[in-house]
């Protein structure tokens, strides 16, 4: 399996993000995958400096980001302006289209198949 994706996960709470990473690793022990929760303090929030250093930590080039909720996002576009890295930002239920996107990668999936298995898991606006 080709290494070329990892998966980002981003959560308000530290635990959500960290028991969805502990979930995925039982389904794709071959994908990297990292989780940034919580706020540097320990509270409910988001921090732009650990979504950052996640995204740098990372071998593979893209990352495949899911996250919670809005300011999640914010940060993670945030981090995308500013890094080398390629981040595709998943505007999809969190933890089942990280689910499916880690699933996926472990059987080989190429990425335009995972893109199609995500939208229809996309949230509406």
């Amino acid at each position: 399996m080709s290494k070329v994706y990892g998966i980002l996960l981003v959560s308000h709470v530290e635990e959500v993000a960290s028991g969805l990473l502990r979930l995925l690793d039982q389904v794709a022990g071959d994908v990297t995958i990292k989780a940034a929760g919580g706020t540097e303090d320990g509270d409910v929030g988001t921090s732009f400096d650990r979504i950052t250093e996640a995204v740098e930590s990372f071998d593979e080039d893209h990352i495949l980001c899911f996250y919670d909720l809005g300011s999640a996002k914010m940060n993670l576009d945030m981090t995308k302006e500013t890094s080398d890295k390629i981040m595709t930002i998943f505007d999809t239920a969190f933890i089942e289209s990280a689910y499916t996107a880690a699933s996926l990668l472990q059987a080989s999936v190429p990425i335009d198949g995972i893109n199609e298995q995500l939208e229809s898991l996309k949230i509406k606006e």
